[in-house]
């Protein structure tokens, strides 16, 4: 699979729970009710031509779809029942008529959209919703979206409108979470079956599907009868699948497509002149993991020693062209539930010797494993020459593609030191579910950097369980700062750097376009000039 985070290494048997607190989701927007007629007239003969970064890599059934160029294009094609907003990362109301009822601390009663149909003219029904939550819960069919919502015992239809949600255990972040699952028609997978759907993906959203090249383009038509807070404001879209960065970068220069995703750092400032771009800061991170069973990196003095061994503004500045953030927490500084880490890894080489010498090591010698990751291979060489300049330190670099990276070195346990990408924030934003994807289960910390025996781990996963059961958010917050501030003390894997994620459009040509903090674009709202 090619994407910016590494999703395809924690696709099964990853979390065994999740949880989180949170009092209450701000939902923005009031549904507003629109005719054909006037879509139509707004659409009528426009589109919007965009350059997409990654091939397509898997389906469009959101029962598995996971590729980078399928989430995107399910933004538009799929609703859930509260959907995020791509740009601002708030949750709004799509398919729900109104803020989930809470009926007791485990129960809740939802009322769907009046009105809503899929784009085969059928109306969503309840049973569509049962439905599309069973089959992502199922085991068998092995969904790597059940991780995210394991408090969710049942699901069924009250009546055509409203259906009830039975929770194993008080969830306070239950309405966020609903974002996870998007509603598809029972109907027509029975009937075609779950590989053609995944072919030709049916849903309720601003925008049918029309087709899918592989390599080439995905394309798109206004969905009419869509009457939800974002209707489609253009006729047709044309994504053009662009993985090339001059490919990229050429097509938005000539006006072949109105914006681009992932500029490359270094035609930026060029595409300024004439096109409008943004860097927007991201979750996404290049993370430094270490082998904690292996000796001497069992001992948390020689993890640190290397953080602040690591002169990080250098490869901001080099690599980045100051489109990064030094880490100062697990989650970026822009996250609402940031925390400055009471751990902070300023370059140090005295501290990073003094650490190393405390730890009883004179000599170090190992091997740091890469992904192949084209930025990632631009940031390896200026790791190595910082390290390497430590007394005593001696490291060489190999890297790999991520899926031999995990499957031959890291899930065996042959290897000693890691970078790599990673971003779990394309599903969520709440930092239970940040934290879970790292921190929880057996794929990361017992089975890839071996840290679940520590009193340390113990602790981290009681400060998790303590904040599903705050009253309140300051208990909560007080909880997954505790969380943070172990982790970035322990440093079994922990953030380098925040990146920023640059796009371009020409804002003569689009209206109301808004750059993301995750992979894609979003054209939710988006109309021409």
């Amino acid at each position: 699979m090619t994407h910016s985070f590494e999703l395809n290494e924690s696709r099964r048997h990853f979390m065994k729970l999740l949880a989180g607190v949170g009092a209450g989701v701000a939902f923005s927007g009031s549904l507003g009710a629109f005719s054909s007629n006037a879509l139509a007239k707004a659409t009528a003969g426009s589109s919007i031509e965009a350059g997409i970064a990654y091939p397509i890599s898997t389906g469009f059934d959101p029962l598995t779809s996971s590729g980078a160029s399928s989430l995107a294009a399910n933004l538009h094609i799929f609703e859930g029942l509260v959907d995020l907003h791509p740009a601002t990362r708030q949750p709004y109301l799509a398919l729900a008529a109104k803020e989930p009822e809470q009926k007791d601390e485990v129960t809740y009663h939802i009322t769907l959209r009046e009105g809503a149909t899929f784009h085969d003219g059928k109306p969503v029904t309840t049973a569509d919703v049962v439905y599309s939550f069973e089959r992502v819960l199922d085991p068998a069919k092995a969904s790597l979206f059940s991780q995210f919502i394991p408090f969710i015992e049942s699901v069924k239809a009250v009546d055509d409108k409203v259906v009830e949600f039975k929770l194993k255990y008080p969830f306070a972040l239950f309405k966020e979470r609903l974002t996870i699952v998007k509603i598809v028609p029972k109907h027509l997978i029975e009937e075609k079956g779950q590989a053609a759907f995944d072919a030709n993906p049916v849903g309720s959203g601003p925008y049918q599907f029309v087709s899918a090249t592989k390599d080439d383009r995905i394309v798109f038509k206004a969905f009419e009868a869509y009457n939800g807070l974002y209707p489609a404001k253009v006729e047709k879209m044309t994504w053009f699948l662009l993985s090339d960065d001059a490919a990229r970068v050429t097509a938005q220069e000539s006006n072949r497509v109105q914006a681009i995703e992932s500029v490359p750092y270094l035609d930026a400032e060029r595409l300024k002149r004439r096109q409008t771009v943004e860097s927007v800061q991201s979750f996404g991170l290049l993370f430094l993991m270490f082998n904690c069973e292996k000796a001497p990196f069992n001992n948390p003095k020689v993890r640190q020693a290397l953080h602040y061994g690591l002169d990080t503004q250098k490869l901001i500045d080099i690599v980045f062209l100051g489109n990064a953030k030094a880490a100062t927490s697990y989650v970026q500084d822009t996250h609402p539930g940031y925390t400055k880490a009471k751990a902070q890894y300023d370059f140090d080489k005295a501290k990073a010797e003094a650490l190393l010498k405390e730890a009883g090591v004179t000599e170090l010698s190992f091997e740091l494993l890469a992904t192949d990751h084209s930025w990632v291979k631009e940031c390896a060489p200026l790791i190595l020459e910082s390290w390497n300049s430590l007394n005593g330190v001696k490291v060489t670099l190999k890297h790999l593609q991520s899926g031999a990276l995990y499957g031959s070195f890291v899930d065996t346990g042959n290897y000693e030191v890691v970078i790599a990408p990673g971003d779990p924030s394309v599903f969520g934003n709440d930092l239970d579910l940040l934290l879970s994807w790292w921190y929880r289960g057996d794929v990361w910390p017992k089975k890839r950097f071996r840290w679940s025996n520590t009193p340390e781990y113990a602790e981290v996963q009681t400060a998790l369980d303590n904040a599903v059961r705050a009253k309140s958010n300051e208990e909560a917050k007080a909880e997954w700062d505790k969380a943070i501030n172990i982790i970035a003390e322990q440093v079994p894997l922990y953030p380098i750097l925040h990146r920023k994620l640059p796009s371009a459009w020409n804002d003569k040509s689009l209206t109301d376009f808004q750059p993301l903090p995750t992979t894609g674009l979003s054209f939710l709202g988006v109309g021409r000039k």
